[in-house]
């Protein structure tokens, strides 16, 4: 195991660029999905609707390029968003190892990822809220602003640094379980892949295999990531379209929960499962490859290893 103090700011500077890199692309090339998702959350005219037929609605009312409504506050946000969490990740993850000791680390190993990935996830969306509310308004009101610039100015005009964090509540509620099932999942489909093969095998691994495991691995993350997500994800939605009772955002998200009922709180679900499982391995792919590239050294390890047979 690598001592966290090994940890330069140089590797931290390489963590951020990369985790910034990986989830502007992912997000960014999943702008269309997105856009059709947050419709069916929505827009009554789409809520009976599933991925494909939504998809057709779209194009068939305002064109293919509404698709890419929102691309600009989508690229900007998880730029931002996505360095701070996965760097954040690392060094939350590190600095824990540091102060319960590798020993105590891998026992556990299980509160150190909670805890590593919702402390990050938290400071990140910091960063993403605004630019998150400006996509929602653009995605959800048409013609509510030509891109980012406007409809960033229009959203601060009219409401204020109040209004750009009118998301704040549920998008912690959102993003933080999503980090939760992306890393922790991740973590622990790689320590049952490598534990179910002899230390020997591990060694003899092809780049085809070790693409492999990372590939299932995220996609396992990103189904886990969605299903524990998307309540809070469709609130959001309804929140940044003004709907819902005038009060506290407590009070708001609790009728509007209420409101939507189960199935409610889940609609759209199918899409963004599929969205998110090409997301959480995407960025674990890009984010091992952005790193390798940079010359940045690999996170820290606290898997329990399989036991060997006497």
């Amino acid at each position: 195991m690598k001592p966290a103090t090994q940890f330069t700011s140089r590797d931290y500077a390489s963590f951020f660029f990369a985790g910034a890199v990986c989830c502007t692309i992912t997000h960014g090339a999943m702008t269309p999905i997105d856009v059709v998702k947050t419709r069916i959350q929505v827009d009554p005219a789409y809520k009976n609707l599933n991925i494909i037929s939504g998809t057709r609605h779209v194009i068939a009312k305002q064109g293919a390029p509404a698709l890419l409504t929102g691309f600009g506050p989508t690229a900007v946000g998880y730029f931002v968003q996505g360095g701070a969490k996965f760097a954040g990740y690392e060094y939350w993850k590190a600095k824990s190892v540091q102060l319960v000791g590798p020993e105590d680390a891998v026992k556990y190993r299980t509160a150190i990822y909670l805890g590593s990935a919702s402390i990050a996830e938290f400071f990140a969306d910091i960063l993403l809220t605004p630019l998150e509310a400006t996509r929602i308004r653009l995605v959800s009101q048409q013609n509510y602003a030509t891109g980012l610039v406007s409809g960033f100015t229009r959203l601060v005009r009219e409401g204020g640094v109040r209004e750009l964090y009118a998301g704040f509540l549920p998008i912690i509620c959102k993003q933080i379980p999503y980090a939760i099932g992306q890393f922790t999942v991740n973590e622990f489909c790689h320590e049952a892949a490598f534990r179910a093969m002899s230390e020997e095998t591990q060694k003899k691994l092809s780049g085809a295999a070790k693409f492999s495991i990372q590939l299932g691995s995220g996609i396992i993350a990103g189904f886990a990531a969605a299903v524990l997500s998307h309540p809070a994800d469709t609130l959001l939605s309804q929140i940044n379209k003004d709907h819902g009772p005038e009060g506290s955002m407590t009070h708001r998200l609790s009728v509007l929960a209420r409101q939507a009922g189960f199935r409610g709180l889940f609609a759209g679900l199918g899409p963004r499962m599929v969205m998110t499982a090409g997301l959480v391995s995407g960025q674990f792919v890009l984010y091992g490859s952005i790193k390798q590239a940079l010359g940045a050294p690999p996170g820290i390890e606290i898997h329990k290893k399989r036991e060997r047979k006497v």
